[in-house]
């Protein structure tokens, strides 16, 4: 019995954490919808998912950049592969990474540019874009409470 409440207590405790991490943040993409992280000023931007070992299913980070231009992102430090998705002003798909692999080389980690200007990065575990189907043009919805950019 004890090891039940213990075995309770964890799993309640971590879907709490997950909870309070992502403050209620979703996005939908495709029709389903995913608890995001937001990354909305240059200290959250530059920290992303490093040296993190997983990235629960139906989770991500949404990146809100100042302004709507080319972006480039990187994996240094981080430990996940994942699939990063570049979505301009009218939360629209106008560049893809799919299946970026993890990268512990530091600041000589590769970067992975949008084709366009991006307002908006989502990074979702590896293999989310394939499965989904994304092609660009797919759009994206913020949930209530995360804002705009700009």
């Amino acid at each position: 019995m004890r090891t039940f409440f213990f075995a309770l207590m964890l799993c309640c405790t971590t879907m709490l954490a997950s909870a309070c991490a992502s403050d209620g943040h979703w996005v939908g993409l495709a029709g389903e919808r995913y608890v995001v992280e937001v990354a909305d000023d240059d200290q959250a931007r530059a920290r992303g998912l490093m040296f993190r070992d997983s990235l629960a299913e139906g989770h991500g980070m949404l990146f809100i950049h100042e302004r709507e231009e080319r972006q480039a992102y990187w994996m240094k430090n981080t430990r996940i592969p994942l699939d990063i998705l570049y979505f301009d002003a009218s939360l629209r798909l106008v560049s893809q990474q799919r299946g970026v692999p993890p990268c512990s080389a530091g600041d000589r980690c590769p970067p992975y540019p949008s084709r366009a200007p991006a307002l908006y990065v989502l990074e979702l575990n590896a293999g989310e874009a394939r499965r989904l189907g994304l092609e660009d043009g797919a759009a994206l919805e913020l949930g209530p409470g995360i804002a705009p950019g700009r």
